[in-house]
């Protein structure tokens, strides 16, 4: 697999999980950047020619885009040892990413992305009145992903899936939306699991 280019904003938890991917499988990714605070997704020439919805990551192959981290995520490893071959274990991988993006990025990616890049002094009425409810919700995603890492190492299949790597993208970074992750000490083990695996990437490398 060659030629792949990751139209992405570094420090999105979306675009790492593209990236680490491609890392553990050995796949050469170019990478194209852009400031999303910026607007540099909202372009006309980017909106043309990229993405029409205007977000990233777009993994770009040849002349085909493809937009939304999971589907890239898939894409990626096709094929490979990160997606399972036995119906419920690929069918229970997809469950965990599919919960990853409906319950838990909603909560812990979008108060990262408001406390550590917008800042609380920023934040419109609101996003304000919002802040509770989506702490609430982060940790009882936390609190889930806890009890699940107490009865096993990793959340499919018993093995190290796309499903560890769709979690652990955003739950890494939790703290710097202000959850305090040594409240959840399997989350932790596994966090610590994920990052000695060979071919591991810091998200900032």
């Amino acid at each position: 697999m060659s030629g792949l280019i990751l139209h992405e904003y570094a420090p999105s938890g979306n675009c790492y999980k593209i990236r680490l991917i491609a890392a553990h499988l050995g796949i050469p990714l170019e990478r194209r950047g852009y400031d999303i605070l910026r607007g540099e997704t909202r372009t006309p020439a980017f909106l043309s020619e990229v993405s029409a919805n205007g977000r990233i990551p777009v993994l770009q192959a040849g002349d085909d885009y493809l937009p939304e981290s999971g589907a890239a995520c898939v894409y990626l490893a096709y094929g490979s040892a990160l997606i399972p071959h036995d119906r419920f274990d690929h069918a229970d991988m997809l469950r965990w990413m599919f919960w990853e993006q409906y319950n838990h990025e909603p909560n812990i990616a979008t108060l990262r992305f408001w406390r550590a890049f917008i800042g609380e002094a920023n934040l419109s009425e609101a996003q304000r009145a919002a802040l509770p409810a989506k702490e609430a919700a982060g940790h009882d995603a936390l609190a889930l992903m806890d009890a699940h890492l107490a009865r096993t190492d990793w959340f499919a299949a018993g093995r190290f899936t796309l499903a560890d790597i769709a979690l652990y993208a955003y739950t890494h970074v939790a703290g710097e939306g202000g959850f305090d992750l040594s409240r959840y000490p399997a989350v932790e083990a596994w966090l610590a699991r994920v990052a000695a695996l060979p071919r591991h990437v810091a998200m900032g490398a």
